[in-house]
């Protein structure tokens, strides 16, 4: 991926985020899409490639409240949410907020707890709010979720079900970094860690005015019909068994309104669809099974999808 410009404040966010995290621009700026997108990001890979950290320097990075939330066996839905606790002094019940109410949340393996446990975000990643004890509580602004989770290890794992995949705005993989990117690490670690360090480069109105500003980025209809035409084939491929929901036409148009932003741009182009299709798409489908034993992945039908798909040639007027 070849970005020439970026919109200036976000060149200054990825500046710094890239103090801390080397040799991964490309899932930097895939973050922070789904960030002004109003989104939530799957961060899938294994251990030890910067899951965490790329979580800690977004929300320093914006001056964001960072919660993290360590997900295992045995937590409740209460330790994600908060919990109403009797005060014998005021002689009523007061609420503990939990890890939840913060702005950007890691949920850390999120595969590792029980399905009771994780539908506690469903509400909050949805509805930006939470209900406890039948009250409603509002969430902070912005609020952004970013999971983790192991594709390698699946022993004592619970696999998100379909409805919370949905939720994701985009699937991110790390991966390993290169010779020499792994040796700056080395050095940059070598006395003190970097996001100690780390300072915010924005404020909190400045990310929610950068939000508001990518709603109203313009996409022409042939680029929406465009994106449903994707979606169509989804639905009708033979080795895809269920295709993509309406919600992932919506995603795919949100994601690619803040990636046209992000490039300075007030209108959305088909690159730009071309380029986010396969991190939107990929963990909404759920391939054939015979699809998954020949050794195909959503990744590589989504790309024969878009190449089987005419681009519209768009006239940028509004």
């Amino acid at each position: 991926m070849i970005i020439p410009t970026l919109h200036p404040k976000v060149e200054v966010i990825l500046n710094n985020m890239e103090r801390v995290i080397v040799g991964k621009r490309e899932e930097i700026i895939l973050c922070l899409t789904a960030l002004l997108a109003d989104g939530h990001v799957l961060l899938e890979d294994v251990p030890g490639v910067g899951k965490t950290m790329l979580v800690k320097s977004l929300a320093k990075s914006v001056s964001s409240t960072f919660k993290r939330i360590q997900f295992t066996p045995d937590l409740l839905p209460s330790d994600v949410l908060g919990v109403s606790i009797y005060n014998p002094k005021a002689l009523e019940f007061e609420f503990r907020p939990g890890p939840i109410m913060g702005n950007i949340i890691l949920a850390d393996e999120i595969n590792r707890t029980s399905p009771k446990t994780q539908s506690a975000l469903l509400e909050g990643m949805e509805e930006k709010s939470v209900t406890i004890d039948g009250h409603t509580f509002p969430l902070p602004r912005p609020f952004l979720v970013m999971a983790t989770q192991n594709p390698i290890e699946y022993e004592g794992t619970y696999p998100l079900p379909e409805a919370q995949l949905d939720r994701f705005l985009l699937k991110i993989h790390m991966g390993y970094p290169s010779f020499a990117e792994e040796m700056e690490v080395l050095s940059r670690v070598q006395e003190e860690l970097p996001i100690q360090e780390l300072t915010p480069v924005i404020t909190l109105d400045e990310l929610l005015s950068m939000q508001k500003e990518v709603k109203g980025v313009f996409v022409d209809d042939t680029i929406k019909q465009y994106i449903i035409s994707i979606v169509t084939r989804t639905r009708n491929h033979p080795q895809i068994y269920l295709g993509v929901s309406p919600r992932g036409s919506i995603a795919l148009m949100q994601a690619s309104k803040s990636y046209a932003y992000i490039q300075g741009r007030d209108f959305v182009l088909p690159d730009d669809i071309q380029f986010l299709a396969p991190f939107v798409f990929a963990h909404r489908m759920i391939l054939q099974s015979q699809a998954r034993y020949d050794g195909v992945n959503a990744e590589e039908i989504i790309s024969s999808i878009l190449s089987d798909t005419k681009v519209p040639i768009q006239k940028v007027v509004k």
